[in-house]
């Protein structure tokens, strides 16, 4: 299958309904082998994956690193999306900060072009936002770089959706990117009605629920000691007891079609398209072609309006927050 286009918000360039995040590459999800991973751009490329994801935190700059060759050898097919906005530091690797003031963010898009080995960024996020230093300041600083021609287009992460049309009133913005899955519907309350109004695309990371809803764990006791899933309440203790038990749904609908729970779940979120009437660009992650080649398939699967009701309530049920620290997430400002 190769997968169709769709514009990045209304006026925005056409780009696969389906991108691939990479940030798994480099870390948080346990050990990758390169090779496959390096193998899994070129064939997502040649599915008709054209958004690649990445950001300058995953890996300390790592994965940019890791990209960068693939993006320059196919410039011109590639549009390339990173961040900037999360600090950590080498000797806390567990540490977390947010920084949005301008002269960071100046700083920030210089070395991840240095990293990257490219003169411009198509599609440039804040990745959190520090409602500490005014949005309009750090919109305008990004707009700049728009000027500058360092940047082609703006997006957002993890906003509100009063946040996204302040933003949007600065300069355009292209693209909201959230978490958005069968397991978290918060960003449904005012993040998308602000997104499709503002014509506005809209960039689910997780849309697995970062693989729980694939099965590829039920507790994350199961996975490599590094794995940040670890930290995640969802994914432990009784909250993991709880959610895998609302997998079964996914389960049925699956069998009934002849296909995986992952692609029911992706299915789901490509379909959200057409209830909220806005475009939706979901980014699932992966490091193998297997996995990639059965995520692209699920775009062509189409649910029906008696199974979409069976998979309703999912979310509403689950056990435990998408993070140990809600702060910097849509949900924790609302």
């Amino acid at each position: 299958m190769t997968l169709p286009t769709a514009p990045l918000g209304t006026d925005g360039p056409a780009v696969g309904v389906q991108g691939l995040g990479c940030m798994g590459m480099s870390e948080f999800y346990g050990p990758t082998d390169q090779a496959e991973a390096l193998a899994t751009l070129d064939a997502a490329l040649d599915a008709g994956v054209t958004l690649f994801d990445t950001a300058d935190v995953y890996g300390f700059g790592a994965n940019e690193e890791l990209l960068g060759p693939f993006v320059r050898a196919h410039r011109e097919r590639v549009f390339l999306a990173t961040k900037f906005g999360i600090e950590r530091r080498a000797d806390d690797p567990a540490h977390r900060g947010v920084d949005n003031r301008p002269g960071y963010i100046r700083a920030a898009v210089d070395a991840s072009l240095r990293r990257l080995g490219v003169d411009t960024i198509d599609l440039y996020y804040m990745h959190r936002r520090d409602p500490a230093v005014p949005l309009a300041e750090s919109v305008g600083a990004m707009a700049e770089l728009v000027a500058a021609g360092k940047v082609r287009h703006l997006g957002l992460s993890e906003v509100t959706g009063p946040e996204l049309r302040e933003a949007h009133a600065v300069h355009p913005i292209a693209a909201v990117q959230s978490e958005w899955s069968l397991f978290s519907r918060d960003v449904e309350r005012q993040v998308v009605p602000a997104a499709a109004e503002l014509g506005v695309a809209f960039v689910p990371y997780s849309p697995l629920g970062r693989g729980f809803l694939a099965g590829a764990f039920a507790d994350a006791g199961q996975l490599a000691a590094d794995d940040n899933r670890r930290s995640m309440p969802r994914f432990t203790g009784a909250s993991a007891a709880a959610n895998a038990a609302l997998v079964e749904p996914v389960r049925k609908i699956a069998a009934e079609h002849g296909v995986s729970t992952a692609q029911v779940a992706l299915a789901w979120v490509h379909q959200r398209a057409a209830v909220h009437g806005l475009t939706v660009v979901p980014i699932p992650g992966t490091r193998r072609r297997t996995r990639l080649a059965e995520n692209i398939a699920a775009a062509g699967l189409i649910l029906t309006a008696a199974e979409l009701a069976a998979l309703e309530p999912i979310a509403a049920l689950v056990s435990g927050t998408r993070y140990a620290d809600m702060r910097f997430t849509s949900h924790g400002r609302e």
